[in-house]
């Protein structure tokens, strides 16, 4: 768990899912991610975030707001997606319901997420990928102090060729010294 002035980051709940569903059914949430996901596409995505922590101690986590309890969306670190140029490598990643958008929240999270991946494992480097579109993505992942890896832009091959989320550029940010 990780906790910050306004925020919880913690596991997923079950009554997490169904507000994790709402977001990845919402059109303009899921304009770089693909296609909405079911129900039980959402509660799947849940588990595997909680696997990922009981695995490595490390997951995208759900965010709660401490004041009102609700969920906010979701951040953390995991292990990069296989097939990619980060596959296996510490990937930070988030997700903001479109309601709770536009109030740092994306930014309080993934700072906190940072500082607790320095503080807890021996990472030389935290990586994190979006669709080259994205730009209010890697506009946050410029304002948490990563820096394109333009050697690392490839196109994710779970997509077919022409597909427009297939180009994706990668950020990447150092151990602090």
């Amino acid at each position: 768990m990780i906790e910050t002035e306004r925020l919880i980051l913690r596991p997923w709940r079950d009554e997490d899912v169904p507000h994790h569903h709402a977001m990845c059914t919402d059109p303009g949430f899921m304009a770089y991610l693909g296609p909405p996901l079911t129900l039980d596409g959402a509660a799947a995505a849940a588990a595997r975030q909680n696997a990922h922590r009981a695995a490595t101690g490390s997951c995208f986590w759900a965010i709660e707001h401490r004041a009102s309890e609700c969920f906010v969306g979701y951040c953390g670190i995991k292990p990069g997606p296989d097939d990619t140029p980060i596959a296996g490598l510490p990937e930070i990643g988030w997700g903001i319901a479109p309601d709770r958008q536009r109030h740092g929240f994306a930014a309080e999270a993934a700072r906190a997420c940072l500082a607790d991946g320095w503080a807890r494992f021996d990472w030389p480097t935290i990586y994190a990928i979006t669709v080259l579109g994205n730009v209010a993505s890697w506009g946050l992942m410029e304002r948490i102090g990563m820096r394109r890896a333009a050697d690392m832009a490839f196109d994710h091959p779970a997509l077919a060729q022409g597909d427009p989320l297939r180009p994706h550029i990668t950020y990447a940010i150092d151990r602090p010294r």
